[in-house]
């Protein structure tokens, strides 16, 4: 057997061992079957395209699981009002036979299926992966990316809330041991999605590698279209300068001044003029002053020689 056949046989088997569980697990985090089926396939399409990486793993159901549980809780679905979480289970009790005892066990399961769709999402996935896949507080930290005590303290919420919602089921007042066994008891019972069956393994495998073909395609086109486009752009585009004909550039000589500095130079020249106007104005006031001061002088010694002649003369003796 060739080291293809060797991988797709090895793939097979873990689809075959895990693709109805895993439909289980979606169904109670989503409320959707189809929404379920479809997280199941693309976490097998991710794990196929990757299977080197996988086939080494320590774990790869669980690996497998990660993926499953990521995508149907991404939080775009939100936007698409066929991708939103449920607010409870679609047909819930629609399996199993019609008699009393079976229509109140499918109500049970169904009020403790809505009741687990109301947990917020990070509790949901902590819950399910903990009482309801088996997994111990680290490895359910570790599969969430969360630490030990934030992990503790989700599941302490999501059984409290819980306990709220379904007392019949006796959760409230039990040690947190007996709380998780009741729930895995519980959750392992609950019913896959009706009517919608697990994907193929061989049409997986088919779908994983047309999914690869049709991103490789994707990403070759976009590539190929950059470089058209700047093979486009470096064409049309001049390699030197070309002015524009309504502003011709013969003829305007290197030395001009742009308008800005020609501005400054002509408010710098009227300061200029105006500085030596009133310069010259104050030189005429005090040219002015003194004159007037002169003549004060010659006036005031004119008058002074008048007086001493008069003291002087013989005849005022």
């Amino acid at each position: 057997m060739t080291q293809p056949e060797q991988a797709a046989t090895a793939f097979d088997a873990l689809h075959t061992r895990h693709a109805a569980a895993l439909m289980q697990q979606a169904y109670l985090l989503t409320g959707r079957p189809w929404l379920a089926r479809r997280a199941v396939e693309r976490g097998f399409w991710l794990a196929w395209q990757r299977w080197p990486e996988v086939a080494v793993d320590p774990d790869p159901a669980g690996w497998v699981r990660a993926a499953v549980y990521e995508y149907a809780l991404t939080p775009w679905h939100r936007l698409c009002p066929g991708l939103r979480t449920a607010r409870g289970p679609r047909n819930p009790s629609s399996a199993g036979p019609s008699s009393a005892g079976h229509t109140s066990a499918g109500a049970s399961d169904g009020a403790l299926a809505a009741a687990l769709l109301r947990l917020p999402a990070p509790h949901r996935r902590a819950l399910l992966l903990h009482d309801g896949v088996g997994l111990g507080l680290n490895a359910t930290a570790a599969e969430i990316e969360a630490s030990v005590p934030a992990t503790a303290g989700r599941l302490r919420h999501a059984r409290e809330r819980i306990a709220a919602l379904l007392p019949q089921l006796g959760l409230d007042g039990q040690p947190p041991e007996r709380q998780g066994e009741i729930l895995r008891a519980r959750l392992t019972a609950l019913p896959g999605p009706p009517q919608v069956p697990p994907p193929v393994t061989g049409d997986v495998r088919s779908g994983s590698e047309r999914s690869a073909q049709r991103i490789t395609r994707t990403a070759f086109g976009a590539t190929w279209l950059f470089v058209l486009v700047t093979l486009v752009t470096i064409a049309v585009t001049p390699d030197h300068y070309v002015p524009h004909p309504e502003r011709p550039q013969a003829g305007v000589p290197h030395s001009r001044m742009p308008a800005d500095r020609e501005r400054g130079a002509d408010e710098r020249e009227r300061g200029a003029d105006e500085r030596e106007r009133r310069r010259e104005v104050r030189e005429q006031r005090d040219a002015a002053r003194e004159e007037g001061n002169s003549a004060r002088e010659e006036g005031n010694a004119a008058v002074r020689k008048k007086i001493r002649q008069a003291r002087l003369a013989p005849e005022i003796r």
